[in-house]
């Protein structure tokens, strides 16, 4: 299968599977008579392996440990530590549960006998937390692929949002359509960075990236673009251009790298948001939507060998 065909087959972005490929998860090969590279069936049932181990909300570091792990007493150590993980909170959870429950029991009691209750006040609440033990909780051996989608959505409706404003800037823009446009382009904005001193000249540059042209059904290929800010009279010279970044209210949530599948839930959020709408403006790669690399600066000046964490971004303004 062609990436296209695997991205549309399992609804992955072809980013993500780009992604897991250079970090060494799943691997393609490229037929001498075929202009693209392709993924083999061993290829698509590792990504079908990754992709359920990702809605277990186990991280890729981890699914590497346990994909490549020939004895499993590592994977079966890393299960154990999420297991762990996965225990202490839902205590807490249950812990939160419990006093808001009693909570709404004492509420309605004083509503009905007209009472105003001081719930912050009752020290046989606070007595009853603090002697709290949380219920055992076991998952059915039955769960269904289904089952395990629909907690994985209600867990990443949980996702934390902020509000941000961007400055207008001067930026330098790596553009690439092709294979790997991510990395075309970015060693191109590397380069760039490197040959300005950016990091001295101004070390507080912000990087943003975004697909541009965004990847199309039946298109094998995409674009991928990136911005720094600059200092406004930095000279630029091709492959690179000098553009001007409009700014404006952003709501951002923060990924680690490697985690694209929530820009689809985070978008669903947004288009449902009470006080906020979203609004499409430039670049339109994404439809003004932006990729923060938030670590750039340790990564360009070699104190981080990769980027970390993102801000996904998407453009807003307040409901009328």
């Amino acid at each position: 299968m062609t990436i296209g065909e695997v991205s549309k087959t399992y609804a992955v972005s072809a980013r993500m599977i780009r992604y897991y490929e250079k970090i060494g998860l799943i691997e393609s090969h490229r037929r001498k008579e075929y202009a693209y590279r392709i993924y083999d069936e061993a290829a698509v049932r590792r990504l079908r392996q990754i992709m359920i181990l990702r809605k277990l909300r186990i991280s890729l570091k981890q699914i590497g440990v346990i994909l490549n792990d020939i004895g499993q007493a590592q994977a079966l150590e890393v299960l154990r530590e999420n297991m762990t993980g996965l225990d202490e909170e839902i205590h807490a959870l249950n812990t939160i549960r419990f006093i808001l429950d009693a909570f709404v029991h004492r509420l309605d009691d004083g509503i009905r006998a007209k009472v105003r209750v001081d719930l912050l006040e009752d020290s046989e609440l606070i007595e009853i937390a603090d002697a709290l033990i949380s219920p055992k909780n076991h998952l059915k051996e039955d769960c269904s692929m289904e089952e395990l989608n629909q907690a994985s959505e209600r867990m990443e409706r949980n996702m934390d949002i902020r509000f941000v404003y961007l400055p207008p800037a001067t930026v330098a823009s790596s553009q690439f359509t092709g294979e790997n446009p991510e990395d075309v382009s970015g060693d191109r904005m590397k380069a760039f960075i490197k040959e300005r001193d950016l990091p001295v000249v101004k070390p507080d540059f912000r990087l943003y990236g975004f697909n541009n042209p965004s990847p199309q059904e039946g298109e094998e290929y995409y674009g991928y673009e990136f911005w720094v800010t600059i200092p406004e009279d930095m000279e630029v010279t091709e492959p690179l251009e000098k553009r001007q970044f409009a700014g404006g209210l952003y709501a951002a949530h923060c990924i680690k790298m490697g985690d694209f599948h929530e820009w689809g839930t985070f978008f669903e959020q947004m288009k449902n948001h009470e006080e906020y709408e979203i609004q499409w403006r430039e670049p339109f790669g994404m439809g003004g939507a932006l990729e923060e690399h938030l670590n750039a600066f340790s990564f360009y000046t070699g104190n981080e060998s990769d980027f970390i964490q993102l801000d996904l971004l998407i453009p807003v303004k307040k409901k009328s």
